[in-house]
């Protein structure tokens, strides 16, 4: 082994010990929290569920303009009136993000009428809610298409501006259930697993791109329409999360630059458990987490 090497060896617990106790100190101290108001928001899914609450938020909190895209035009109309009532500028345009080119047609739209987008929010999701052989392929195609490629492409649409101006943010809602699946939502988890893995590589990726962050919120069960369908095994220990919570802590993880959000905080032993408990007690872990039963076709935040 030459000196290099050795050094490297040598150097590399060091260094592991040396973050670990910065990360631990920074958590503690409190932490700078970013102006929202030059932000031009942009939701995902924002005409319901948990998209439509963000929205209030961010204009609660001061964003200079909202701008809503969905699928369901009359969703987008009342959430937009809202905001605007609330005294913030807000638009809404009909996108549906499982189309690359009607995303970048919209992006486009969107910065010669609002401007540059300086939040993101990935919000929008569907879940099919059937088992792999219930499935349907079209089905199954759709929520892929929807809740983890429909990110590629609005990020590609919105990204190289934000780097380029060195003043950019990228949010996803993602869900626990991308760690810890369930029976019933097949297309869901999977898809959730990859678009987990997509914020992963995104925000090493941009540790090194100066004013250019990245949050990824990780919800438990969440009291939507979306959700409707999911039968937790002990309701009265972990009920539901209000979807004003999860936008009012996914704000806070953007002002103040937090990564990896989990909802509730004890989701975090959860996924821990997982990764040190042998098979038979992971098959608890799964039937704690719960179950998903299919009320109707498509149920999601779009």
């Amino acid at each position: 082994m030459d000196l290099k090497a050795l050094s490297c060896v040598v150097l590399l617990p060091i260094q592991i010990l040396y973050y670990t106790v910065k990360a631990t100190v920074c958590w503690f101290l409190p932490s700078r929290r970013r102006d929202l108001t030059g932000d031009v928001v942009l939701i995902t899914g924002g005409g319901r569920g948990i998209g439509r609450h963000l929205a209030k938020e961010f204009a609660v909190r001061g964003a200079k303009k909202l701008i809503l895209w969905g699928r369901t035009e009359k969703c987008l109309k009342e959430a937009c009136e809202e905001i605007t009532l609330m005294g913030t500028e807000c638009h809404y345009f009909v996108c549906d993000v499982a189309n690359r080119e009607e995303v970048y047609k919209q992006a486009k739209v969107v910065r010669e009428k609002v401007g540059d987008v300086t939040i993101l929010v990935n919000n929008a999701a569907v879940v099919h809610g059937k088992s792999l052989l219930d499935s349907d392929d079209d089905a199954l195609l759709k929520s892929q298409h929807i809740n983890t490629m429909g990110q590629f492409w609005t990020t590609k649409a919105f990204l190289p501006r934000m780097l380029e101006l060195q003043n950019g943010y990228v949010v996803c809602v993602n869900s626990i259930l991308s760690l810890s699946p369930i029976p019933g939502a097949i297309d869901y988890c999977t898809s959730k697993a990859s678009s987990l893995a997509f914020m992963e590589s995104l925000t090493l990726g941009l540790l090194d791109c100066p004013g250019v962050g990245c949050t990824t919120v990780l919800p438990f069960h969440t009291n939507t329409e979306m959700f409707q369908g999911m039968r937790v095994r002990f309701p009265q220990l972990f009920p539901p999360l209000k979807p004003e919570v999860v936008a009012q802590k996914t704000v806070d993880a953007v002002r103040t630059n937090t990564a990896f959000v989990y909802l509730p905080w004890t989701m975090h032993a959860l996924v821990i458990l997982k990764s040190m408990l042998p098979q038979s007690a992971l098959e608890e872990i799964h039937k704690f987490s719960g179950s998903y039963t299919c009320m109707n076709t498509f149920k999601g935040r779009t």
